[in-house]
């Protein structure tokens, strides 16, 4: 067995104002995820640029908040929803779904690409693999928060969590889910990103990576004690909501690969300029 290391959940205390280090970490995703798309933008031959990445991050972070909220509401909640509506809003007893936080952010892409006026597949694909960080960075903090701990076991590396009332050696599975949905994850994504994919392959592939990652860490994690497993001893809810998430990830990589579809490059200033000159030239000699 290892020793937890019982962090403490709050990073600062400045008087009555606690910062925790799961706040923190969502910092960390969305720092993260504007540097890396930053740094993407300079070969994205002219489709994305700094102010854009800004709001993309802007709106993507208010979609994982309020997605992720309601999501865990309605997904492992709704029972105590339906008694009272307002447990909504008691966001200080925590709290957040990442299938919830996807829709939110399909939710907030879709927005985004309307007012930018791109085909939301198109900002889909360019934003997918810069999640696994904020991912990642999540995991961390529910495994410094001491939550969402794993099932018992007695493996070498099993850990006694200080908020399991039993007090099990039990898996550290947000470890598991911090080195597949975050580390994982992000090398497939970055890597098969590199060089431009047909429209719907990279969103695709984080849903097949992410649905299966998810699917084989649900073995090992302890199922929400209210709901407990659904089916056949081990089928948990997170299972289930993965599951339609490979199959609709396959399912997109092969309408990407099958017609083969590229974002039109935007075209560049100077070429606008000659267009318009020629444009001009035209008139006058009419």
């Amino acid at each position: 067995m290892i020793a937890y290391p019982n962090i403490d959940p709050i990073a600062i205390s400045i008087g009555p104002i606690s910062v925790h280090w799961y706040g923190i970490m969502y910092l960390i995703g969305f720092a993260s995820a504007y540097y890396l798309g930053c740094y993407r933008a300079k070969t994205s031959n002219g489709l994305w640029d700094q102010d854009k990445v800004s709001d993309m991050i802007f709106y993507g972070a208010i979609g994982v908040i309020l997605g992720g909220r309601v999501g865990y509401i309605l997904f492992y909640q709704f029972s105590s929803f339906v008694d009272n509506p307002l447990v909504l809003f008691r966001i200080w007893e925590g709290g957040m779904s990442f299938h919830g936080g996807l829709i939110g952010v399909i939710i907030a892409m879709s927005v985004f690409a309307k007012r930018y006026n791109k085909h939301m597949i198109d900002v889909l694909d360019f934003a997918a693999p810069f999640v696994p960080i904020g991912l990642g960075a999540g995991r961390l903090g529910n495994f410094i928060g001491g939550e969402l701990w794993g099932r018992e076991t007695d493996v070498s590396w099993a850990m006694i969590f200080p908020h399991d009332p039993l007090q099990l050696t039990r898996h550290p599975s947000q470890l598991y889910q911090l080195a597949l949905e975050g580390v994982a994850l992000f090398a497939i994504l970055w890597f098969f990103s590199r060089k431009q994919k047909p429209r719907y392959a990279v969103s695709g592939m984080f849903l097949i990576f992410y649905g299966l990652f998810r699917i084989f860490v649900e073995f090992f994690r302890e199922p929400d004690a209210h709901i407990g497993y659904l089916a056949f001893g081990w089928l948990t809810e997170g299972q289930l909501l993965s599951f339609p998430m490979v199959v609709l990830g396959a399912g997109l990589v092969v309408l990407a690969f099958k017609f083969n579809t590229f974002p039109p490059a935007e075209p560049k200033a100077e070429e606008t300029g000659q267009k318009s000159k020629k444009g001009k030239s035209k008139k006058v000699k009419n």
